[in-house]
């Protein structure tokens, strides 16, 4: 084993886009293990939008202090362990952060099982991803057959999932999506009846020609300006999903709220928010049932990979810029 780890610490807090100069990559030693402690040798970090609320120094998620390992999720093996039931070689999930060897409490941690890639349980079968999707769509937004269902984001790591689970349930899904290899992606690839190019195409217009009958469920990623433009094409009854808003995460001094959401009075519409740790009782069965279809080949997962601890710096900068398609990993080790 290396004697000493390698992380991404932060180094200046963002104003406005988290640019590479707000991070250092720096290597240290490994410190001794405390009873309780696992070592971790991570594989793959998840690169998250939610992370970037995370560097303000106050906020609703844990923060990242300055000169800290910027938090995230990972997957890897223990390769030490102080902890009675972990043993040398189990592979685990959870708050690893940026780094190459995660000194961690078990508390930290879950077992996952190694019949799948490791880095599935990052993507569709992680929580902040295909469990949150999972959620969103069951329990929130509830699509029956024949309802349309709009999901922003759409080529993204959540929403990609929340479609394809509203088309598995009968609704008639519509993704908008940034570019029209982003737009053709959701319609040829995780077989979305539409899509619509929010960067070329009058997302108004769009909604009125291809919803005519009104939008039935709305889940939503993005905020500003799209989530105004569906607000204003709700059905009668409509749910309106609001899992996050990654247009505000830079400026969250200076958030924009919807102006039109008096359409969901008028149109005896609801929105309403949730993370996926607000539901744990449904964790586990989000979880299995993601599983099989991953094993089924039911379930299209795509996923981005930068290769390297030194490219998380840019990582951030990259799934802003709508650089990704589906799922966003650093590949550690």
């Amino acid at each position: 084993m290396p004697a000493t780890n390698r992380r991404v610490v932060l180094v200046r807090r963002p104003q406005g886009r988290a640019t590479p100069d707000c991070f250092a990559v720096e290597e240290v030693p490994l410190p001794a293990l405390d009873l309780g402690q696992v070592r971790v040798a991570v594989e793959y970090v998840s690169v998250d939008a939610g992370t970037r609320t995370m560097l303000r120094g106050e906020g609703f998620h844990l923060q990242v202090g300055l000169g800290e390992t910027v938090r995230a999720g990972g997957v890897g093996r223990v390769v030490e362990s102080a902890a009675d039931g972990w043993d040398v070689g189990q592979a685990v999930r959870g708050g690893v952060g940026v780094q190459t060897l995660a000194t961690v409490p078990t508390s930290a941690l879950a077992r996952i099982d190694d019949d799948l890639p490791l880095r599935l349980h990052l993507g569709p079968l992680g929580g902040s991803t295909g469990v949150t999707a999972w959620i969103g769509v069951r329990t929130i937004g509830r699509p029956r057959p024949g309802e349309t269902f709009v999901v922003s984001a759409a080529a993204g790591a959540v929403g990609s999932i929340a479609g394809q689970i509203a088309r598995r349930d009968g609704a008639r899904v519509i993704g908008i999506a940034g570019g029209p290899a982003k737009a053709a992606h959701v319609v040829d690839v995780l077989g979305f009846d539409a899509a619509i190019d929010y960067k070329a195409e009058d997302v108004t217009a769009r909604l009125r020609e291809l919803c005519p009958g009104g939008v039935d469920v709305f889940f939503d990623n993005v905020g500003g300006p799209v989530l105004d433009a569906v607000l204003d094409h709700l059905a009668m009854r409509a749910r309106v999903v609001l899992c996050g808003a990654v247009s505000q995460y830079d400026d969250m001094d200076n958030v924009v709220g919807p102006s039109r959401y008096l359409r969901l009075a008028e149109r005896q519409s609801r929105l309403e928010g949730f993370a996926y740790f607000h539901f744990p009782e449904l964790i586990g069965p989000a979880t299995a049932e993601l599983a099989g279809w991953v094993r089924d080949g039911s379930l299209r997962v795509t996923e981005h990979v930068l290769d390297g601890i030194d490219r998380y710096p840019d990582a951030l900068r990259f799934l802003f810029d709508g650089g990704n398609t589906g799922k966003l990993l650093v590949r550690v080790g």
